[in-house]
């Protein structure tokens, strides 16, 4: 199976002088935890994201406006990408690797064109698989999570 047979096709958006309330609300309409962000609505140039992670740790946790708050000054900028054409186990791969749940799809100019995440994995592999993936990232995530509070406390 490839990664355009599982992806989100019709994507939501959001530009990088969107507001960080608008691009939550975003999320809330179309049942997701990440907004690819890009050069315009028609191009669709990813230029990074936004995830309901760094609105919760980057924006509220930090007392800013989400109202007022542009999305280009909160939105992860180092992003991973994938290719319409990969099959699921470099996607699976890239998704350990890098400790990310979603992977935005991008074409040869890197145009988003799509979105592939755990949630679309899980639907199509079998349980070993699923609970196999689900254990790197969560396992990872917690090391990093330590390493970066012990960093947070020696400081």
């Amino acid at each position: 199976m490839i990664v355009s047979e599982i992806m989100t096709k019709d994507l939501a958006v959001c530009m990088p002088n969107s507001t960080i309330k608008d691009c939550a609300n975003l999320m809330l309409k179309n049942d997701c935890g990440e907004i690819p962000v890009v050069n315009t609505k028609d191009a669709k140039k990813l230029i990074g994201v936004i995830t309901d992670r760094d609105i919760t740790c980057r924006v509220v946790a930090q007392g800013v406006d989400p109202a007022q708050a542009q999305v280009k000054d909160f939105m992860t900028k180092c992003v991973y990408t994938i290719q319409k054409e990969d099959d699921l186990e470099t996607c699976e791969n890239l998704m350990s690797e890098h400790q990310v749940r979603r992977l935005p799809v991008v074409d040869e100019n890197m145009c988003c064109i799509g979105l592939v995440s755990q949630a679309h994995i899980a639907r199509h592999a079998s349980k070993e698989k699923v609970g196999e993936l689900a254990k790197e990232l969560s396992m990872s995530r917690s090391a990093e999570h330590r390493t970066q509070n012990e960093k947070n406390t020696s400081s």
